[in-house]
């Protein structure tokens, strides 16, 4: 209850306003305590005087101290111990009593306190020790040994081993000096490191962010063992002082700040629980360009940290984050990861690990998901398992095996038609929809009459033609998008695209007079506008993709949102006789300079008016693998001696003059993926 009570407080004292401190010389900057004293000045538990002084290096005495500890842990108002020597109602007086009252202090036999007395070393250890009682902290007190142990006072034996071994007030040399006076200086710090140890073990700490003023972080060092975290004594104000030990020691796995872990030896990174529903990943240390975004729960491949970002890896991108959009879980407290498994009959499973947050018992919970890819690459092995961050790098688990495999519809430009008639896209909508009646799900009941995919190949079909968009590609997301037409947003507003519908609002959404005005909406105003349009504002190619190319960078907060898109199309696809996978030759643009990649009329680049369109600067990684992906259909070497590359254009119909949609590239410049 007193621990409830100091915090209650320490709240009040956190939403008090402060005075802005004006700029002027003052006699604790550059202090070697110079933090120290900041906070607790800013917190108004050290006080200047009119001339903005501290006075840091004069000695401290025992009223001041009384006065510190009274401030910094909000004491309760007390009258039940008073004393001789202190005049009646004085605001040092009420402070030192409140301490008293709290358990915190005594006097001296004779009923007086003596409070212009410069306090010793172990007089201070001792208050620190009863503050703690105070919060119900336990502290182990075990004796500790000093060259001078046998000048310690008995009564501050268990006190001084206590503050010494928690670090909160050193030893010099060997020597801890009981009777030596500390200064005020060394106040500041023994407080700082006191609250330190409270935090450190789950209790309260001092207030924070009071005023705008950046407060001094408390950060501790732990080990794990027995699939626990242990966080030791120690405490570091500064990030480099707390590498500095992490890195002295390999038993130190990791450093944190308020109970959250800011840098680990090794482990997974997580997108975090937090307002956004989602965590973004910028190109820039700065956190200034968000170039893709990540939803809450989903695994992110550890590279690194420092205090202000997060370093992970997608695709051989470098991706930065914010620590308070990842949660970092260690290697050895690690409870599953992602994985893919390749069945016997050749088929490539994904199951995906993600983490759900209980917002009852303030717990993280891991599950696997799982869905089918589509086949398998020939070099992988069946009943194998293997892992991958991007879905195209697989490395076999416990092996030394690497394969590189592009699932074909994930990275198959959206500008080549599907073979398929609507006729034959309904004929497979009928079949699915079935099968999900036949399920006996309550969501799936009566399927096969109120779905809102209901006769949707034709019209989607109609739209390939228009826009030219591959109708396959159309009919998975909205399945995807829609729970084949079974959803509450399908249902109830005919949107089956989840326009609009984010993870933060998932109930919301856009509503449509019927499903094909939804169609409608989603080829002109999203993939057509900005995604599969080379000149978009969302354009990093033209094919489902991943998180590090294609619609899924902006599309989509899931993941694996372009390859699950790419598992309907091969669905739909095998039911329908397996006529476009694998027809097209697949490509990307591995052009690592910093210009725009031009797409020309002709096999040549003389003619500087045989520029169709141009694609924006994209670094395709360091493994080269994520440039924009192509569609080659023909080859030429050109009068230039280069060969040349005939490929699909991802511009827009009708934006160009010439009757073919095709175009033309260096062969130099792209990489051949199938």
């Amino acid at each position: 209850m007193k621990r409830l009570i100091t915090v209650l407080i320490l709240l009040l004292l956190i939403a008090s306003p402060i005075f802005t401190p004006v700029a002027s010389a003052n006699d604790f900057t550059s202090h070697q305590m110079q933090q120290e004293l900041t906070f607790w000045i800013d917190k108004g538990v050290i006080q200047k005087d009119a001339k903005g002084n501290v006075y840091p290096n004069r000695a401290v005495t025992r009223g001041e101290f009384a006065s510190y500890l009274a401030r910094s842990l909000a004491l309760p108002a007390s009258t039940r111990y008073t004393f001789k020597d202190l005049k009646a109602n004085h605001s040092r007086t009420i402070e030192i009593q409140n301490a008293a009252g709290a358990g915190i202090l005594a006097g001296y036999p004779d009923g007086t306190f003596k409070a212009n007395q410069q306090i010793t070393r172990q007089q201070m250890a001792g208050m620190i020790f009863k503050a703690f009682r105070f919060l119900d902290i336990p502290v182990n007190s075990k004796t500790v040994q000093f060259k001078d142990s046998k000048k310690i006072s008995t009564n501050f034996i268990p006190a001084v081993s206590a503050a010494s071994s928690l670090n909160i007030i050193r030893g010099d040399q060997g020597y801890f000096k009981p009777t030596s006076n500390a200064t005020i200086a060394h106040a500041s710090a023994f407080l700082f490191r006191m609250f330190a140890v409270a935090d450190g073990k789950g209790n309260t700490r001092p207030p924070t962010n009071v005023g705008g003023t950046d407060n001094p972080k408390v950060h501790k060092v732990s080990s794990i063992s027995n699939s626990q975290l242990n966080v030791t004594d120690e405490s570091y104000i500064t990030f480099e002082d707390a590498l500095a030990a992490y890195n002295a020691s390999s038993i130190i796995q990791t450093i944190s700040v308020h109970n959250k872990i800011i840098k680990m030896k090794s482990g997974q990174a997580f997108a975090s629980e937090n307002p956004k529903q989602y965590t973004s990943l910028y190109s820039d240390p700065a956190l200034k360009n968000e170039v893709t975004y990540v939803q809450k729960g989903y695994e992110l491949d550890y590279i690194g940290s420092s205090p202000e970002r997060v370093v992970v890896d997608v695709g051989g991108y470098t991706y930065y984050a914010k620590h308070a959009e990842i949660d970092l879980v260690p290697s050895l407290l690690s409870k599953g990861a992602s994985q893919y498994k390749v069945t016997s009959d050749g088929l490539l499973i994904h199951q995906p690990y993600y983490r759900t947050y209980d917002a009852k018992t303030k717990q993280y919970k891991g599950s696997y998901a799982e869905y089918t890819v589509g086949p398998a690459s020939p070099a992988m092995k069946k009943g194998q398992t293997y892992t991958s961050n991007d879905g195209v790098h697989f490395k076999e688990l416990n092996g030394s095996a690497t394969i590189t495999y592009y699932p074909y519809f994930q990275f198959q430009s959206v500008r080549q038609p599907s073979t398929y008639t609507g006729q034959e896209l309904d004929r497979f909508i009928s079949n699915a929809l079935q099968a999900r009646q036949k399920t006996g799900i309550a969501r799936y009941k009566n399927a096969t009459s109120k779905s809102k995919l209901i006769g949707l190949g034709t019209y989607v079909k109609q739209m390939e033609k228009q826009h030219n968009v591959n109708a396959m590609f159309i009919l998975a997301t909205a399945i995807h998008e829609s729970d084949y037409g079974m959803s509450g947003n399908a249902q109830q507003k005919n949107n089956i695209f989840g326009i609009r519908v984010f993870d933060s609002s998932p109930d919301k959404g856009e509503v449509y007079g019927n499903p094909t005005r939804s169609v409608d909406a989603f080829i002109t105003r999203y993939i057509n506008l900005n995604y599969a349009n080379p000149l978009g504002a969302y354009a990093n190619g033209a094919a489902p993709g991943n998180k590090a190319v294609g619609f899924n960078m902006k599309y989509a907060s899931d993941p694996f949102w372009g390859s699950k898109i790419a598992g309907h199309m091969w669905r739909i696809d095998q039911f329908l006789g397996n006529k476009d996978a694998n027809q097209a030759q697949l490509a990307v643009i591995s052009y690592t300079g910093n210009t725009a990649v031009n797409i020309r009329t002709s096999p040549e680049t003389v003619n500087r008016n045989n520029i169709l369109f141009s694609y924006k600067p994209k670094h395709p990684g360091n493994l080269a693998a994520f440039g924009y992906p192509l569609i080659v259909t023909d080859r030429t070497t050109g009068a230039d001696g280069f060969v040349w590359y005939k490929v699909r254009m991802d511009i827009n119909p009708g934006t160009t003059q010439i009757n073919e949609p095709y175009g033309w590239i260096r062969s130099d410049l792209v990489t051949l993926v199938n």
